[in-house]
């Protein structure tokens, strides 16, 4: 069965094309140039993978991808002509998996959008035995996807999860975050990556962690996290 990616970028011509390649790939597209249809959309179809471009007439790109993370944790791409690492920080923090620079090569977007797409099917899948760690409160099962922090369900993207998870699987041990990354993103790991920090940070705050004293994710500097 083809998948459904939404795209959304006010740029018809960028739209168009992503458009083209994703559709020699077999996936189904729904385009729009808002944020609105998107939305409308959303209500009315399945959709497996959302590219989503910052700049929107109506709304932007990081709210669009706040509003979705609310109801949906299917893989969300942003598509930014801003190059800082605030911005892109600012949309991973906000529940997107990755980003990609305008101009890109609309092969390598693709590859992208296959890459989240395995990465979502291989960790949703159902396992024969649930796989579960419970203790000092933080209880989370990999069969069903379910985080609770003192009885508390905690909402999780699919990627805040799997960091979570891998570093439960580690217990005890320290994980860099070329190990973290390599691991959940599936992609080489490059000096001076910022995105799982910003995960870890945003995974903290959710679960009201002291950003000095965390009971449950500490940092070990220079050398990468721990959960005791």
């Amino acid at each position: 069965m083809s998948q459904n990616i939404l795209v959304v970028d006010d740029e018809k011509e960028i739209a168009d094309l992503v458009e083209v390649y994703l559709k020699n790939e077999n996936f189904n597209v729904y385009k729009f140039y808002t944020a609105q249809g998107a939305l409308d959309c959303l209500e009315k179809e399945t959709i497996d993978l959302a590219l989503l471009d910052i700049m929107l007439p109506d709304l932007d790109g990081f709210t669009l991808c706040q509003q979705i993370r609310e109801k949906y944790l299917f893989p969300i791409i942003m598509l930014t002509a801003k190059i800082e690492d605030i911005d892109k920080i600012t949309g991973l923090t906000l529940g997107a998996d990755d980003y990609i620079t305008k101009p890109f090569n609309p092969l390598e977007l693709v590859a992208r959008v296959k890459t989240q797409l395995r990465r979502y099917t291989r960790y949703n899948k159902t396992e024969p035995q649930p796989a579960e760690y419970d203790d000092k409160g933080l209880y989370i099962c990999q069969d069903n996807h379910k985080c609770l922090l003192n009885g508390k369900e905690l909402s999780l993207t699919p990627i805040e999860f799997n960091i979570l998870w891998y570093l439960c699987e580690h217990k005890g041990h320290v994980v860099s975050s070329e190990e973290l990354f390599e691991a959940v993103w599936g992609d080489k790991y490059l000096d001076g990556n910022n995105t799982v920090m910003a995960h870890i940070a945003r995974l903290r705050e959710k679960m009201n962690e002291p950003a000095r004293k965390p009971k449950y994710i500490k940092t070990v500097w220079g050398v990468g996290y721990t959960i005791e």
